[in-house]
């Protein structure tokens, strides 16, 4: 170990007492205070930033200084390592330390010893950024920042390593640099090659560096790739060993080989069983554990137990969306499946690549007089597809029909019998379904989903259309995130007059019905009511008398008149009641829309009563505000200059509610009963309104919700992060630009030329 240290010494000096060791520390320090310096302007002026340690150093598509920095590190490590041993070889000196009694391997592992510290002084460096603003972040995420900058650590270790290999290949200083930069390079962009084929996809991805550095950059350490960088470093220091010990001992080629041959295997064997699922250990640094899944997700997959769970994603070739499910995207798409990998190991991944029609283009090449098999051609040579590659509609439709899906892609899933489809967003950013969408899927294959059934007498508003009154995207459009059917829901409908109720469902929704209830359908809903069914009956202003007998056995009436609402920028029918502390009894993720006074729109909503002594008990979910509106009967005009309140034609000034919930204990079970005196609050229409801030949506997913029990949707809620404000002022800012453009990098220079000009001196 002495020796080792001796030898470490020996060669910082040298390193320091030249000048491309502090050149390139300089260069570093000014590249990175290049995009460092430059945000710091446009921090000072934000108020609010979540996330902004991740933001400021690890997250590449922002600001990201130490991640962006991980693409250009191979530069530098080059020109450290080119001489480390190529200049004893061409000094001659590397013959002494054959005839000398040092181990070889000693002499190596002191040049790296060397390296480590150098490295290390790297990493001070990019430290000084951290330091520069951390004490101005409250909650700064320091665990975040110490991963990320062990990984960097990792990385220029393990380029080092491979520095110092290249190196005792040749005399030439010129030509170690050169090389080191080709073999380094080489690491850095064979993760890119051969994407679209399986095998060649996994060699070369095991072969890229930076990508499992940028996995820990994100703050998620773990086992597999902290000792690939280890393995890797072991391998070519292993390399350098065996290197010089073949110059002094004259060994045949074939031993040789034979040498070389078994570290790669030593080493490889031990990357590869380390990145076994099961043996991989994970420690989350980020404050908020954004890189884990929430405990709602890791106890759906320990309820899950030991029986797998096979998912099969089905990709269409001629679809929009397979530009962004190709094969070269399958370490993404595996990437997104590993945290639920960590937890449930045995989660089958296959892909199914096909080629079918999708809805309405049959409708298409009519019109255009073209016909299916053309435009399979067509596309195959716009996507580049090699069709032997792809099942052919005949032999996708053997296994399964996607027609419904829209032929686009989409994910089953199965498990112990029963499979479910998790769905992907073509017309989002971001396709691929997140954790909530996930989780729902999941959960579905272990429970009996809850079904919301709609009625459909009366022409009632449709769950299936996209009508400015309907509520498909609610409920029913599967290529919407938030809609109810890709957050565990199932739906249908059914005719009161000419059917029954289905037993054993969330809830019977009757949404503005516009036909009086026969006696039959009206028996029917009574006796659903008495049995304990949950219920939600949404109506509108002018049907009272056909929604008041249905309401009359829950002991609440929806009033005469229209509720009008004064307002200077809207039509006085558009009613925005607020939240009440209803709602918050209703479900306590709607707390913040109570506390901050958020707004439902309604557009033409009737106001409601109730009997407080009823057999229910009835809590307001939404009442209007006292000030601005009123109850308005007879017939008026909305556009009318005179609209106001006319106590003496019956108009009523004060809050009322046009929203209620009904509970009570019926059958041993809790009854859930909603009445809304507006069909139109959670409309497509509604849901889309752009210029009001509502909560609308909000409302209307925890209604549902809570019709649910609360099973579905998923709760994957995170803590909010605390690092999301920054103590910055332009003086602060001007302060940063001085230093690190100027005083940090004139100080390495001042330090680096006298220790420089002492050296020549003596």
């Amino acid at each position: 170990m002495k020796k080792i240290i001796q030898i470490a010494r020996l060669e910082l000096s040298l390193l320091f007492y030249s000048p491309i060791a502090w050149l390139l520390l300089i260069i570093l320090f000014v590249q990175v205070s290049l995009s460092f310096t430059g945000a710091m302007p446009n921090l000072e002026r934000a108020k609010s930033i979540p996330f902004l340690t991740s933001i400021l150093f690890t997250d590449d598509q922002k600001i990201g200084v130490i991640a962006r920095i991980l693409d250009s590190l191979y530069l530098y490590i080059p020109l450290i390592t080119m001489g480390i041993i190529s200049r004893e070889i061409s000094s001659g000196s590397i013959k002494l330390l054959y005839s000398s009694p040092v181990k070889l391997s000693y002499v190596v592992y002191g040049k790296f010893a060397a390296m480590l510290i150098y490295n290390l002084i790297i990493i001070g460096v990019l430290s000084l950024f951290v330091l520069g603003v951390a004490f101005m972040i409250p909650h700064f995420d320091y665990p975040h920042i110490l991963v990320a900058l062990l990984a960097t650590y990792l990385l220029i270790n393990a380029y080092a390593a491979i520095g110092i290999f290249v190196s005792a290949l040749t005399s030439y200083q010129a030509v170690a640099a050169i090389s080191t930069f080709v073999v380094l390079a080489f690491m850095n962009y064979i993760g890119t090659v051969g994407q679209d084929m399986d095998f060649i996809r996994d060699l070369t991805f095991s072969l890229s560096m930076p990508s499992r550095a940028e996995r820990i950059m994100s703050g998620l350490l773990n086992t597999r790739d902290v000792i690939y960088y280890l393995a890797i470093t072991a391998m070519f220091l292993a390399f350098t060993i065996t290197k010089l010990e073949m110059e002094r001992v004259l060994k045949s080629t074939l031993q040789q080989i034979a040498r070389y041959a078994l570290i790669v295997v030593i080493c490889l064997s031990v990357t590869y069983i380390t990145s076994r699922q099961p043996m991989i250990g994970y420690y989350d640094a980020t404050a908020t554990k954004v890189n884990t899944l929430t405990k709602t997700s890791q106890e759906l997959l320990k309820r899950m137990g030991d029986e797998p769970i096979e998912m099969t994603e089905y990709v269409n070739g001629i679809e929009d969306s397979y530009n962004r499910a190709t094969p070269s995207e399958r370490i993404a798409d595996i990437a997104r499946w590993e945290p639920y990998l960590r937890f449930k190991p045995n989660i089958n991944l296959k892909w199914v690549y096909y080629y079918d029609s999708v809805p309405g283009l049959t409708k298409n090449l009519i019109e255009y007089k073209s016909t299916f098999n053309k435009y399979v051609v067509f596309m195959s040579g716009v996507n580049q597809l090699d069709l032997s590659n792809f099942l052919s509609p005949k032999e996708i439709h053997k296994q399964i029909n996607l027609y419904d899906e829209g032929s686009r892609t989409v994910m089953q899933l199965k498990y112990k019998g029963k499979a479910t489809f998790l769905r992907t967003f073509p017309f989002e950013q971001n396709m691929w379904p997140k954790e909530a969408e996930t989780g729902a899927a999941l959960k579905r294959l272990m429970m009996t989903p809850p079904k919301i059934i709609f009625a459909t007498d009366g022409y009632q508003r449709s769950m299936d259309k996209l009508g400015d009154r309907d509520y498909k995207k609610l409920l029913n459009e599967k290529t919407t995130r938030g809609s109810l059917i890709n957050q565990g829901f199932d739906l249908d409908s059914v005719s009161i007059e000419k059917g029954e109720i289905p037993k054993n469902i969330s809830a019977l929704v009757i949404a503005d019905p516009k036909v009086a209830f026969s006696a039959n359908a009206l028996s029917k809903l009574r006796k659903y009511i008495a049995e304990g069914g949950n219920l939600m009956v949404a109506g509108e202003p002018g049907k009272q008398n056909v929604v008041n007998p249905l309401l009359e056995v829950l002991g609440v009436k929806m009033l005469n008149g229209t509720l009008l609402q004064r307002s200077r920028d809207y039509s006085y029918g558009l009613v925005t009641p607020l939240v009440s502390a209803g709602a918050v009894a209703m479900s306590p993720f709607l707390q913040p829309f109570y506390a901050y006074q958020s707004v439902v729109s309604m557009p033409d909503a009737a106001a409601l009563d109730y009997d407080p002594k009823g057999t229910f008990d009835v809590h307001p979910i939404l009442m209007t505000d006292p000030k601005t509106s009123w109850l308005k009967k007879g017939k008026f005009t909305l556009d009318s200059v005179a609209l106001t309140v006319e106590p003496r034609n019956g108009d009523q000034q004060g809050a009322f509610p046009t929203a209620l919930m009904l509970t009570r204990k019926q059958n041993n079970k809790d009854q859930r009963i909603l009445v809304s005196g507006d069909a139109d609050f959670f409309s497509n229409m509604e849901l889309a309104r752009a210029n009001m801030r509502t909560a609308n949506s909000s409302l209307a997913v925890n209604i549902f919700s809570w019709f649910a029990y609360g099973e579905f949707p998923i709760d994957v809620t995170r803590p909010e992060p605390k690092d999301n404000t920054i103590k910055l002022s332009k003086t602060r800012v001007k302060v940063i630009q001085v230093v690190y453009y100027g005083l940090i990098p004139g100080l390495m220079f001042l330090t680096g030329a006298i220790l420089l000009i002492r050296r020549k001196r003596k």
